[in-house]
């Protein structure tokens, strides 16, 4: 995968097990958020293939988008949220667009995955009148709208204070265990990676690929790779 004629990524090849939580990690620049886009279908591969639950999902056709994708639910680093629409509307969104459940039980859906979210009466809200922590979870929210099997994280907790990464991974972790849902993360921050992440892999720059695979604990300890180690023994401050 790249951009031109070098690629960023190559010779890579892993997979994520159902019901787990898996973390791809990687100094700057080392092609996870390339990764990432490859993934979900937002940047085609120049060699290779991805499946998704069984099935091959590149080359991106309509069909594919219809039954495959809509497994999915991504949370981008922004939130992304229609600055326009209230939390109501943006959680609506993907259920009228993929379904054609009636706008009561529309209704009932929205509310239920605010709630699941924490937050519950916040409704006719704006992303504009929310902080920054609340805008993410309320794109979890609608990520969560169609109840994908597998839930895509990219840079969750980028730029927010220790409370709110802290209620983040909280809420990550209760929907993983409560639902069995996936969950893909792409992060650098290592006391989240620490917290909820089950396996992780390491992408290195200068390989293009992957370097190591384990938990957290075991890359930290006892991983043979010194640019492992130094990864996860590094300070949080340093990293940023």
């Amino acid at each position: 995968m790249g951009y031109g004629d070098e690629p960023i990524i190559r010779k890579i090849s892993f997979e994520v097990f159902p019901g787990e939580i898996f973390a791809i990690m990687g100094r700057s620049g080392c092609g996870k958020t390339t990764l990432f886009k490859a993934i979900i279908g937002l940047l085609e591969a120049e060699e290779g293939d991805v499946f998704i639950d069984g099935e091959k999902v590149l080359p991106i056709t309509h069909d594919v988008a219809q039954q495959v994708l809509r497994k999915l639910g991504v949370l981008f680093q922004s939130g992304a949220l229609f600055s326009s629409m209230t939390l109501a509307e943006n959680v609506a969104f993907p259920i009228r667009q993929y379904t054609s459940l009636p706008e009561n039980t529309i209704g009932r859906l929205v509310e239920l995955k605010l709630s699941e979210v924490g937050l519950a009466g916040r409704e006719r809200l704006f992303p504009r009148e929310l902080s920054g922590g609340m805008q993410k979870r309320a794109a979890l929210a609608r990520a969560m709208a169609l109840d994908p099997k597998i839930l895509f994280f990219d840079e969750p907790t980028a730029g927010q204070d220790p409370i709110t990464t802290w209620e983040l991974d909280k809420t990550i972790l209760k929907i993983n265990q409560a639902l069995g849902t996936t969950i893909v993360l792409i992060t650098h921050e290592l006391e989240s990676v620490f917290r909820i992440a089950q396996r992780v892999i390491v992408i290195d720059t200068d390989e293009r690929g992957i370097i190591a695979e384990g938990s957290p604990q075991e890359l930290r300890d006892s991983c043979d790779d010194p640019r492992v180690r130094d990864f996860f023994n590094r300070s949080n401050s340093q990293e940023q």
